[in-house]
Protein backbone atom coordinates (compact mmCIF):
# COMPACT_ATOMS: atom_id res chain seq x y z
CA UNK A 1 0.00 0.00 0.00
CA UNK A 2 1.38 3.33 -1.29
CA UNK A 3 2.67 5.66 2.17
CA UNK A 4 0.28 8.26 0.93
CA UNK A 5 -2.84 5.96 1.39
CA UNK A 6 -1.32 4.55 4.36
CA UNK A 7 -1.11 7.89 6.09
CA UNK A 8 -5.08 8.97 5.11
CA UNK A 9 -5.87 5.83 7.03
CA UNK A 10 -3.94 6.98 9.72
CA UNK A 11 -5.62 10.20 9.93
CA UNK A 12 -9.37 9.10 9.50
CA UNK A 13 -8.79 6.33 12.23
CA UNK A 14 -7.30 8.72 14.96
CA UNK A 15 -9.97 11.69 13.49
CA UNK A 16 -13.14 8.86 14.09
CA UNK A 17 -11.15 8.22 17.06
CA UNK A 18 -10.81 11.40 18.77
CA UNK A 19 -13.68 12.53 17.77
CA UNK A 20 -15.55 9.67 19.50
CA UNK A 21 -14.12 9.89 22.74
CA UNK A 22 -14.83 12.98 23.11
CA UNK A 23 -18.63 12.11 22.75
CA UNK A 24 -17.51 9.77 25.28
CA UNK A 25 -15.93 12.20 27.68
CA UNK A 26 -18.65 14.54 27.23
CA UNK A 27 -21.56 12.66 28.00
CA UNK A 28 -19.82 11.27 31.38
CA UNK A 29 -18.70 14.94 32.36
CA UNK A 30 -21.85 16.74 31.43
CA UNK A 31 -23.46 14.33 33.55
CA UNK A 32 -24.42 10.61 32.15
CA UNK A 33 -28.29 11.49 33.99
CA UNK A 34 -28.97 14.13 31.02
CA UNK A 35 -28.03 11.42 28.11
CA UNK A 36 -30.12 8.90 29.74
CA UNK A 37 -33.20 11.77 30.00
CA UNK A 38 -32.22 12.57 26.71
CA UNK A 39 -32.14 8.41 25.14
CA UNK A 40 -35.27 8.39 26.74
CA UNK A 41 -37.39 11.54 25.47
CA UNK A 42 -36.53 9.34 22.02
CA UNK A 43 -38.16 5.90 23.40
CA UNK A 44 -34.97 4.24 24.33
CA UNK A 45 -33.55 2.61 27.58
CA UNK A 46 -32.03 5.01 30.02
CA UNK A 47 -28.73 2.30 30.10
CA UNK A 48 -28.41 2.30 26.70
CA UNK A 49 -27.14 5.76 27.06
CA UNK A 50 -24.16 4.07 29.53
CA UNK A 51 -23.22 1.30 26.72
CA UNK A 52 -23.29 4.38 24.15
CA UNK A 53 -21.16 6.47 26.60
CA UNK A 54 -18.87 3.73 27.04
CA UNK A 55 -18.43 2.55 23.52
CA UNK A 56 -17.59 6.23 22.82
CA UNK A 57 -14.96 6.78 25.45
CA UNK A 58 -13.19 3.01 25.39
CA UNK A 59 -13.79 2.32 21.77
CA UNK A 60 -12.46 6.34 20.79
CA UNK A 61 -8.86 5.42 22.95
CA UNK A 62 -8.97 2.13 21.19
CA UNK A 63 -9.32 3.47 17.55
CA UNK A 64 -6.51 6.43 18.16
CA UNK A 65 -4.39 3.19 19.32
CA UNK A 66 -5.34 1.16 16.73
CA UNK A 67 -6.42 -1.34 18.89
CA UNK A 68 -9.91 -3.51 17.70
CA UNK A 69 -10.22 -0.91 14.84
CA UNK A 70 -12.46 -2.97 13.15
CA UNK A 71 -14.57 -3.97 15.65
CA UNK A 72 -14.83 -0.80 17.22
CA UNK A 73 -15.43 0.84 13.68
CA UNK A 74 -18.41 -1.75 13.37
CA UNK A 75 -19.54 -0.08 17.08
CA UNK A 76 -19.39 3.50 16.01
CA UNK A 77 -21.10 2.49 12.76
CA UNK A 78 -24.01 0.78 14.76
CA UNK A 79 -24.12 3.81 17.29
CA UNK A 80 -24.38 6.13 14.03
CA UNK A 81 -27.01 4.56 12.82
CA UNK A 82 -28.93 4.73 15.60
CA UNK A 83 -28.33 8.43 16.20
CA UNK A 84 -29.63 8.88 12.54
CA UNK A 85 -32.38 6.60 13.41
CA UNK A 86 -34.07 7.77 16.36
CA UNK A 87 -32.57 11.48 16.71
CA UNK A 88 -31.32 13.27 13.32
CA UNK A 89 -33.25 11.97 10.30
CA UNK A 90 -36.27 14.15 10.83
CA UNK A 91 -34.17 16.81 11.40
CA UNK A 92 -32.87 17.25 8.38
CA UNK A 93 -29.54 17.12 6.69
CA UNK A 94 -28.49 20.53 7.56
CA UNK A 95 -30.59 20.53 10.70
CA UNK A 96 -33.13 23.25 12.04
CA UNK A 97 -31.51 26.18 13.06
CA UNK A 98 -31.81 24.83 16.73
CA UNK A 99 -30.19 21.47 16.08
CA UNK A 100 -27.65 20.48 13.89
CA UNK A 101 -28.83 17.85 11.37
CA UNK A 102 -27.03 14.33 10.36
CA UNK A 103 -24.03 15.32 8.32
CA UNK A 104 -21.98 15.09 10.92
CA UNK A 105 -23.01 11.30 11.71
CA UNK A 106 -23.66 10.41 8.54
CA UNK A 107 -19.87 11.80 8.02
CA UNK A 108 -18.68 9.23 10.70
CA UNK A 109 -21.12 6.48 9.92
CA UNK A 110 -19.29 6.52 6.14
CA UNK A 111 -15.78 6.74 7.87
CA UNK A 112 -16.30 4.01 10.15
CA UNK A 113 -17.84 1.56 7.72
CA UNK A 114 -14.70 2.41 5.86
CA UNK A 115 -11.72 1.32 8.42
CA UNK A 116 -14.14 -1.44 9.17
CA UNK A 117 -13.40 -2.81 5.71
CA UNK A 118 -9.68 -2.21 5.70
CA UNK A 119 -7.49 -4.96 7.84
CA UNK A 120 -5.16 -2.79 9.51
CA UNK A 121 -3.89 0.76 9.21
CA UNK A 122 -0.56 2.25 9.61
CA UNK A 123 1.50 3.47 12.91
CA UNK A 124 -1.61 1.17 14.33
CA UNK A 125 -0.36 -0.94 17.60
CA UNK A 126 -2.96 -3.96 16.65
CA UNK A 127 0.24 -4.80 13.54
CA UNK A 128 2.41 -4.68 16.16
CA UNK A 129 0.28 -7.24 18.85
CA UNK A 130 -1.08 -9.29 16.32
CA UNK A 131 1.54 -9.43 13.56
CA UNK A 132 -0.66 -7.96 10.85
CA UNK A 133 0.27 -6.95 7.90
CA UNK A 134 -0.33 -2.90 7.22
CA UNK A 135 -3.08 -2.67 4.89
Amino acid sequence: MQTVTKLGLTLLRVFLGYTFFIHGLDKFQGGIENTVGFFESLGLLGFSAYAVAIIELVGGALMILGLGTRVVAVLFAVIMVGAIATAKLGLGFLGNGQMAGYELDLALLVISIYLALHKTTYLALGNLFFRTKEG
